[in-house]
């Protein structure tokens, strides 16, 4: 563990300079999420998101058989959803939309990272996990995960991102109706096929390992240019494209005079490796 980030239900690793890899470690209720393990979460991507020494982030999950099984139903069963302390409708919606707001800026927090965040998944990957890659900016898996907006099979309808983000990766809002109703189980292949992930790998180790390639690949970028990009696509994907345009304009007007542009220059014109300051 990284004497920084010292995490109770996750472990954090820098396995390359500036790539840290964040590990999901409840393996032994299959990395299953309960109140204190998002909050953990939140916490740490927004410390992550302002670390000088993180330019990229690997997420991942412990143990062989889950990336994550979801939401720890249990624990959820015995907390909120079963709070009987009022009668009124009213109260018990105030109390429930306090519980579930949270619970989505954790997730939240992984998207609004202003770092970039590649996701490794394998085993069961069901529920939030689909919630929590679609925060993500670039997602890999294994070829033998089981993939499953599972939230129907629960009587709930999946609040947590699923509904909101998951049409934008894919761009297939019919796929998407299909296995939010559903609930079945999809595959590796089939998630490749509709763009929900990127490439497919035979084992968990070498999933996460081209995760941590790709990290280290970008993390060797400007900083200055990872980050806007990322916070350019975000905003561009909710908005039009002469939005897009226009926020791009302003952020560019700062970003551009940064020294990184000369210096990426210089590089290529004499063939050497640029580095950069940190952010």
């Amino acid at each position: 563990m990284a004497p920084n980030y010292p995490c109770k239900y996750f472990n954090v690793s820098f396995p390359q300079e500036y790539v840290a890899h964040v590990e999901i470690n409840r393996a032994d209720k299959m990395n299953a999420f309960f109140e204190a393990m998002w909050v953990e979460l939140g916490q740490l991507f927004n410390q992550l998101s302002y670390d000088s020494s993180v330019r990229a982030i690997v997420l991942s999950g412990a143990g062989d058989k889950a990336f994550t099984a979801g939401l720890d139903v249990k624990a959820a069963s015995q907390g909120t959803l079963n709070d009987s302390s009022s009668t009124d409708a009213a109260r018990k919606a105030v109390a429930l939309r306090r519980h579930i707001t949270p619970f989505q800026d954790c997730i939240t927090a992984v998207e609004k990272c202003e770092k970039p965040v590649i996701v490794a998944m394998h085993g069961f990957s069901l529920g939030l996990a689909i919630d929590l890659s679609t925060a993500c900016d670039v997602r890999l898996c294994t070829r033998d995960v089981k993939f499953a907006v599972k939230e129907v099979d629960i009587g709930l309808a999946a609040d947590i991102g699923t509904l909101s983000r998951l049409p934008k990766v894919v761009g297939n809002f019919g796929w998407v109706k299909e296995v939010s109703l559903t609930a079945r189980i999809f595959g590796a292949e089939e998630a490749l096929r509709v763009g929900f992930v990127s490439s497919v790998h035979d084992t968990k180790a070498a999933a996460i390992q081209k995760a941590i390639e790709l990290g280290a690949l970008m993390a060797t970028k400007s900083p200055v240019a990872v980050q806007g990009t990322k916070e350019i696509l975000n905003w561009s994907r909710d908005h039009t494209v002469q939005d897009g345009l226009r926020y791009t304009t302003v952020w560019n007007s700062a970003a551009l005079q940064t020294k990184d542009v000369s210096a990426a220059l210089l590089s290529g014109i004499q063939k050497r490796k640029p580095t950069f300051e940190k952010l």
